[in-house]
């Protein structure tokens, strides 16, 4: 039987809050043609010469408000889901059926530990097939894709490339949706209800949906299941999109922008998930927690709460699980 291994992967930090390391991690990160994709010398242009001499500061400030003793919080996080997982396959997966050991290893797309070195590292442990699970619910071309480029691009130049199997998205898998349900249920049982439940989701730019891209429906769609599963009336929900860049038209309603609204209008109390991130980081640690918290409560709102990602929630170990095992030879 051929041995199988687990490539989680998410989207990147920088290796520390300095703007040296933000450049770095931004210079990849913003290169890719699936995060921006204009003409190459027009982007280099602006690239090169106004983003990564503005913005690295900027986010720097950012990064050094969240992060933790051990590091950046998602890298944190996901190793911590990493080893929950491991620990799982290693008790209920393993037996005759699917060898003796089946590895799981972290990769990040921009930064580290890179798609490469997880790559090598599931390779020097004899992995002849690897199921590649990144970790967006929402499939996008600017982040599930991009983990795809860079896989190919890892065994481009290699003689021997292994059988790969990707987890394209699971916005609508049943244990995905109970896991959402149930920390709004928790969180609420320990704070109470809100006025608004605001499910807000990373943006995208218009464009990407009307050439195909499915994860404006998809980020629609899970939020319609679990709206449904907590009975939530029209009135007590919205959808918005975060995290803009640049000048042109994102998918709307813009979260802040939303939340500006609402409080002008008297809402008072608003909970906020973000079911596109499945560990904490900047944009919900610092944009959604911090930033867009002020906004609310600078235009009128009195009580804001962020509800945490799933991170390593036993509930969502168990989602990881159930992508897998669906996935493995027996």
């Amino acid at each position: 039987m051929k041995k199988q291994g687990v490539l989680l992967c998410n989207l990147g930090t920088p290796d520390e809050p300095t703007p040296e390391a933000v450049r770095r991690y931004l210079a990849e990160f913003l290169h890719d043609k699936r995060v921006v994709s204009i003409s190459r010398w027009i982007w280099c242009i602006i690239l090169h010469g106004i983003v990564l001499r503005v913005r690295p500061g900027k986010v720097a400030k950012a990064y050094k408000k969240i992060w933790l003793k051990e590091g950046s919080p998602l890298l944190v996080i996901t190793q911590k889901q990493r080893q929950k997982l491991q620990n799982e396959i290693n008790e209920r997966f393993v037996d005759q059926r699917y060898g003796k050991h089946v590895p799981v290893e972290i990769a990040m797309a921009y930064g580290n530990p890179s798609i490469s070195n997880g790559l090598q590292a599931l390779k020097n442990q004899g992995c002849e097939r690897i199921i590649v699970l990144p970790l967006y619910p929402q499939y996008s071309s600017a982040t599930t894709a991009s983990i795809f480029d860079r896989v190919a691009k890892h065994f481009k130049n290699e003689f021997y490339v292994p059988e790969i199997t990707y987890v394209g998205d699971y916005h609508d898998h049943p244990h995905y949706i109970h896991s959402l349900v149930r920390s709004v249920e928790r969180f609420r049982e320990q704070h109470g209800d809100s006025q608004k439940l605001l499910f807000s989701f990373h943006g995208v730019p218009e464009r990407f949906s009307k050439k195909g891209d499915p994860y404006e429906s998809q980020c629609r769609k899970t939020a319609d299941l679990v709206v449904k599963a907590l009975g939530l009336a029209e009135d007590e929900y919205a959808v918005s999109f975060q995290s803009r860049f640049g000048k042109e038209e994102w998918v709307k309603p813009y979260t802040d922008e939303l939340l500006t609204s609402w409080a002008k209008e008297g809402v008072e109390s608003v909970q906020v998930i973000s079911p596109a991130f499945s560990a904490d980081c900047l944009e919900t640690l610092e944009e959604l927690a911090i930033e867009n918290r002020d906004t609310f409560i600078e235009n009128g709102g009195s009580d804001y709460q962020y509800i945490p990602a799933l991170n390593d929630d036993r509930g969502h170990i168990e989602l990881m699980l159930q992508l897998i095992e669906q996935r493995l030879l027996t």
